[in-house]
């Protein structure tokens, strides 16, 4: 065994033992100083060869000038709380000597972690803190069961754009061994990982998702984020008329997104909005990278904090089911801290004609907006479509879609969309007080 995983095998040891000792001082103290006392062999632990301070002298005996410990009215010997260190906040104390060498040990330690999805493995190499190691060429050979290496394709398995992740595609089902190269400047603690290649897709969350979001200060935003309004092509000029007033059966909202800026949620409130539904993220139209909405945080933990009910939405470039399954696992991700009563949307619109997925047929497109969804619902949430009336009846098969939550987008007095549809979208050129600007105006029937 190397010296550090000797030093994390004796620091795990140890830690076990407080937690022992924690949970039997709750139930019994009794117990608590018998099972120390029993550590130490003896009935009562005595430090020997310890010359007496005077403060020592007010807690324990003092025989031929040496610290004598005694017992607490607990039984417990005075000064033998192994578990001190808990409630000590230096204790880990990044200024004390040693804490900078041991966190520089742990980023220069390396490991894999791996996840598949459908004949595939998307690969992450990782320091001793579980973080993704970025601005290194990591390199990763493959190997069957038997022992027989996996060739790769043009330049191997390498993390060429230095981001910490290498994605390794069509592969056939089975097992496998992941095998991290040594690479100067960095010891490789388990140069070695056992994976298991999946033959089908599962409408299920990738748990390792997260790791793959980025921000838009890593990304050329003018060439990803190119979402086109297919709605506003099919404009009369009528929807200034639309019904804005419900009768009660409906709700009134808004969807918004960084578009929007920054909102005053609370004249939002004041201003009769009912519900908002918030982009939490986009893929990337050209180079199909997963990021978040830079207004999404804010955006949603102001709504709900002003009473405004909250869904989400998705604004996707998914070419097939697995990215649809990628995008739905990530919007979960962003959301676990927030409760959603209104559904996540699957946003299926073009971007610019140059979209990497403009160019999907019927059946490709709705089986994307099928597997996004279908695995939102695993996740124990709503999900539903949001398409303009013209891309609902050419680009998506409705009926295949009913069992999720149809929100139309159609700017006219009355929409022409003759399927059945929850939410209305019925205008982007509205105005509400507290943002600057144009908003999208919506009415809801669903009974929330």
């Amino acid at each position: 065994m190397d010296s550090r995983l000797l030093r994390r095998a004796v620091f795990l040891a140890f830690s076990m033992l407080v937690l022992m000792l924690c949970v039997v001082a709750v139930l019994n103290p009794e117990q608590t100083a018998e099972l120390v006392n029993r550590i130490a062999g003896e009935e009562v632990i005595s430090v020997v060869g310890t010359e007496a301070s005077e403060d020592q002298q007010e807690t324990s005996s003092v025989q031929n000038g040496f610290v004598q410990d005694v017992l607490d009215e607990n039984g417990m010997i005075i000064g033998s709380d192994l578990s001190a260190f808990l409630y000590d906040e230096t204790f880990f104390d990044p200024q004390k000597p040693g804490y900078a060498a041991m966190i520089e040990n742990e980023t220069k330690s390396l490991s894999l972690m791996a996840t598949s999805v459908e004949k595939d493995l998307r690969v992450q190499v990782v320091d001793g803190l579980g973080r993704k190691v970025k601005g290194q060429s990591f390199y990763v050979t493959l190997e069957r069961a038997d022992g027989s290496p996996v060739e790769p394709q043009d330049d191997g398995y390498k993390d060429l754009d230095q981001d910490g992740i290498i994605y390794i595609g069509g592969l056939k089902a089975g097992d496998y061994t992941l095998r991290l190269q040594e690479i100067q400047g960095y010891e490789v603690a388990n140069a070695s990982l056992p994976v298991t290649v999946k033959d089908k897709l599962e409408y299920r969350i990738i748990d390792d998702i997260s790791a793959f979001i980025k921000t838009e200060d890593e990304i050329d935003v003018s060439k990803e984020d190119t979402e086109v309004n297919e709605a506003g092509k099919d404009l009369d000029g009528t929807e200034e008329t639309a019904l804005k007033e419900t009768d009660g059966r409906m709700r009134t909202g808004i969807d918004v997104s960084k578009w929007n800026g920054d909102i005053d949620w609370e004249r939002v409130k004041n201003a009769g909005v009912e519900f908002a539904i918030i982009r939490c993220g986009y893929r990337g139209s050209s180079s199909g990278v997963l990021v978040e909405d830079p207004y999404f945080v804010k955006n949603i933990e102001k709504a709900r904090a002003n009473g405004i009910s909250v869904g989400v939405y998705f604004f996707t470039q998914a070419v097939n089911e697995v990215e649809a399954v990628e995008e739905a696992s990530m919007v979960v991700s962003l959301c676990r801290e927030y409760e959603l009563d209104y559904p996540v949307f699957i946003d299926t619109e073009g971007a610019g004609g140059n979209g990497r997925a403009d160019g999907l047929g019927v059946r490709e497109r709705t089986a994307v907006c099928k597997a996004f969804c279908e695995t939102i619902e695993s996740a124990g949430l709503k999900s539903g479509v949001y398409a303009s009336r013209n891309w609902w009846y050419n680009n998506l098969t409705a009926s295949e879609l009913s069992d999720y939550v149809t929100w139309l987008a159609e700017y006219r007095s009355e929409p022409l969309y003759t399927g059945k549809y929850q939410i209305w979208q019925y205008t982007s050129n509205g105005s509400v007080d507290g943002i600057e600007g144009r908003v999208d105006l919506n009415v809801s029937h669903l009974g929330y």
